[in-house]
């Protein structure tokens, strides 16, 4: 099974609502579409979305690093000898995690097809189901309460609450939406880097002295700051997850090597896809430390690889995949089937994704 092309488009999905976080304001997801097809006519799939705030990855940064150095490089080369082809994609150019992440997915795709094999039985193929939480965007403490309740009128039972947006009314927000959804309902809180050590430390234990059973706190220091993930992790009442601070395995290493952390937040976007994300878990289970498989503002295709690495290793038990169910439509044919926080995986070959309703993809080569 020999690569012939690699061919890219974009698709445009719009969310059903404005997504906000301390980082950034989106109102549609906007992502570049990789197909990988080889001379036996089968069609691998992957995606990216530009996260410039978070990555650094741009749509341009991603179409120019694929049709320039990853694509050109892997062109000609056997998906039968994988580890090679991994290796290329890897190596062929410095950072572009988010495009390696699409490459990779779409070559997982496509070794699984050849062999018949869904690509989570690949990886392990620890169970069929998972459960994701819902996000709710930063607002004032009212919408927050109101997006909360219409999450739980659809099903949801895990809020991850951004915050981080004037840090001083963040315990305020989590109050009114605690007291709003009752103690039986699980809250985590996502702060995307927007807190200092100390001040980390001082909301977090004043929300859980004020009794609103935080679950977990994701990413509540800049990302560069390990020594302070650190401080936040030794003194906090809450547990913390390392988000931003973790791209590579190398990353990975060094926060479970330090202790810098509870927890450690997966994402195909930061660590260049499946074959590095199954690394990381491996380091995870070694040091006996949980994850959580998350994602960008995503369509299903990604999304939907993630599913897959989830439903592979046990190691992974927090779920937060719900790019998919924040869009106001799905374009994407085959794969997982989303029905709001019950994520099941697909039984087909590869991923199982089975293309792009006709009209929703603007290809570019």
């Amino acid at each position: 099974m020999k690569i012939t092309q690699v061919r890219l488009g974009r698709i445009s999905v719009p969310l059903r609502t404005p997504f906000k976080t301390a980082l950034r304001t989106v109102s549609s997801v906007e992502d570049v579409i990789v197909e990988i097809h080889t001379d036996d006519g089968r069609i691998g799939y992957g995606e990216a979305p530009p996260t410039g705030p978070i990555t650094g990855d741009t749509t341009l940064a991603i179409i120019g690093a694929i049709q320039d150095h990853i694509g050109k490089s892997i062109i000609g080369m056997d998906v039968d000898d994988f580890e090679d082809v991994m290796q290329q994609v890897q190596k062929s150019i410095v950072g572009n995690t988010s495009a390696k992440a699409a490459v990779d997915m779409a070559l997982w795709d496509l070794y699984g097809q050849k062999y018949g094999i869904p690509v989570y039985k690949l990886m392990g193929g620890a169970r069929k189901n998972i459960t994701t939480d819902i996000t709710i965007s930063v607002n004032d403490p009212e919408t927050m309460v109101k997006d909360s309740l219409i999450a739980l009128q659809r099903g949801y039972d895990c809020l991850k609450m951004k915050v981080g947006i004037n840090p001083e009314m963040d315990v305020a927000r989590l109050k009114a939406v605690r007291e709003a959804v009752g103690n039986d309902i699980t809250i985590r809180i996502d702060a995307n880097q927007a807190w200092n050590p100390k001040q980390a430390v001082r909301i977090l234990n004043a929300m859980q002295e004020q009794g609103l059973q935080i679950e977990l706190v994701e990413q509540p220091v800049p990302a560069h700051d390990l020594d302070g993930m650190k401080y936040v992790t030794d003194r906090s009442y809450v547990p913390v997850l390392a988000d931003e601070s973790l791209y590579s395995p190398a990353d990975a290493a060094t926060i479970l090597r330090m202790g810098a952390a509870d927890l450690l937040n997966i994402k195909l976007m930061k660590c260049g896809g499946l074959y590095n994300a199954l690394k990381i878990c491996t380091m995870a289970e070694v040091y006996g430390v949980e994850c959580m498989i998350g994602c960008m503002l995503e369509a299903k295709i990604s999304v939907n690889a993630a599913v897959h690495l989830a439903c592979a290793r046990k190691v992974i038990t927090k779920v937060d995949l719900d790019g998919p169910v924040l869009c106001s439509e799905d374009p994407i044919l085959g794969g997982a089937v989303f029905n709001e926080k019950d994520i099941t995986v697909s039984d087909a070959p590869g991923l199982g994704i089975l293309g792009i309703e006709n009209g929703r993809i603007t290809y570019i080569n």
